[in-house]
């Protein structure tokens, strides 16, 4: 083979592998586009929580079982989902009370739920721990809390969600919701049980 033919057929390699890298990068393009396309048009938004109220029916900080707390409380939940185009299914989502990170209550299942579109759901579960053991400066710091008249508990729901825009579904997501919920013992509400509390607290909303 001569120097000339060589020359050409390396000249040949080269122009295949940049018509290669062209088209991979203008698919990649094309990709891109597309993914813009379909979010310009669905803008998808992730639902609003928002802790209505809360109802505390026991909170006990002087159980016989040293480091313990029992806890019956009942909150009003809602959900929104904003979107025009899409629609949200809630699935195994579970709620529990926490206080400085520790959960203090037992798991609450809610009902799988498909939102539509623009579409509110309310849910109104009781959260329960009795006895629960908790750390003894995480229980000193609830007492002191209470003695100063008020309490933070946060209301946490952890579960899945999958959208769907037409016909199509998507795959599960991780949803993890945090509402605030305070809880007052000032004044004439020495120990705060049987009284409920209109919060209409927003939570915070990670997908």
């Amino acid at each position: 083979m001569s120097t000339k033919d060589c020359g050409h057929h390396h000249s040949s390699h080269r122009r295949l592998l940049r018509l290669i890298l062209i088209g991979a990068a203008g698919f990649i393009l094309l990709v891109l586009f597309v993914v813009f396309l379909i979010w310009v048009i669905l803008r998808p938004t992730k639902p609003r929580f928002t802790l209505q109220d809360a109802t505390l029916l026991n909170f006990n900080l002087s159980s016989p079982i040293p480091n313990t707390l029992s806890l019956t409380m009942q909150v009003t939940l809602s959900a929104h989902n904003p979107n025009a185009r899409i629609g949200v299914y809630y699935h195994a989502l579970r709620l529990h009370a926490s206080y400085r990170s520790q959960q203090i209550s037992l798991p609450t299942a809610l009902p799988d739920t498909y939102q539509g579109h623009h579409d509110f759901t309310v849910w109104s579960p009781f959260l329960y721990g009795n006895t629960v053991p908790v750390a003894p400066f995480v229980l000193a710091s609830l007492q002191q809390d209470q003695s100063s008249g008020t309490v933070m508990v946060n209301v946490k729901v952890n579960g899945r969600v999958k959208w769907k825009v037409g016909t199509w579904v998507s795959g599960r997501y991780h949803i993890n919701i945090n509402c605030p919920a305070y809880i007052s013992f000032a004044g004439d509400r020495s120990n705060a049980e049987g009284v409920k509390f209109h919060l209409l607290q927003s939570c915070s909303v990670d997908v």
